[in-house]
């Protein structure tokens, strides 16, 4: 940009005065937590991102993930996984004994994880590294992620989400099925993670 360009658009600046700062209301998106959050709207909105919902009981889950898995599946499972939910097939536990490589969780047909929560607002689940979820490369590297949450885990929204969430873990947000678009917006799905998420959501109300 020359000189006489950059004046130009500086003495406009200037022409124009000061502009009044347009108020923004946004009370309403850190309304406090008053118990569980919409598990219906968290539904919804997880279907909008080409997810499946299922919905079941703390008894159900491992007859679900069951039927979610083509016969003689391999599924991947932090070493902490609930007893459970484990499915009625060939089941690699990730740490015990040891860490499985990227080759191991690349052959895998599937991985099994719970999460902290999910968001309603966003239909977002979220991952920490705590119990039952395992470390990132585990969600992110096999082709197909069956996420168990409980109804009771739901928020309704981000900021309620972040007042839950410790800064300090490794947070993981999964909206969705892995998808990007190129130059042409042409969608692209599992450049980034799996193309096929599953979410079972788990209250008593789901018998």
């Amino acid at each position: 940009m020359g000189s006489d360009a950059r004046a130009e658009i500086l003495a406009r600046i200037r022409a124009a005065g000061s502009i009044a700062p347009v108020p923004i209301p946004r009370d309403y998106d850190h309304a406090p937590r008053s118990g569980p959050g919409d598990a219906e709207r968290f539904a919804t909105m997880v279907a909008d991102y080409r997810a499946q919902v299922h919905r079941t009981t703390e008894s159900g889950i491992a007859d679900l993930v069951t039927a979610l898995l083509p016969p003689g599946a391999t599924v991947v499972a932090p070493a902490d996984l609930p007893e459970s939910w484990r499915p009625r097939t060939t089941l690699v536990l990730d740490g015990d004994p040891r860490p499985l490589s990227v080759t191991e969780l690349d052959a895998a047909d599937a991985v099994l994880t719970g999460c902290r929560l999910g968001i309603a607002a966003t239909g977002t689940l979220v991952l920490d590294a705590g119990p039952a979820q395992g470390r990132r490369a585990l969600t992110l590297v096999p082709d197909h992620h069956i996420c168990v949450v409980r109804a009771a885990d739901i928020v309704d929204t981000v900021p309620q989400a972040f007042r839950a969430l410790d800064p300090s873990r490794p947070l993981t947000f999964v909206s969705g099925p892995s998808a990007t678009s190129d130059i042409e917006l042409n969608r692209v799905e599992g450049v980034h993670g799996p193309r096929t998420l599953d979410v079972i959501l788990v209250g008593p109300a789901f018998g």
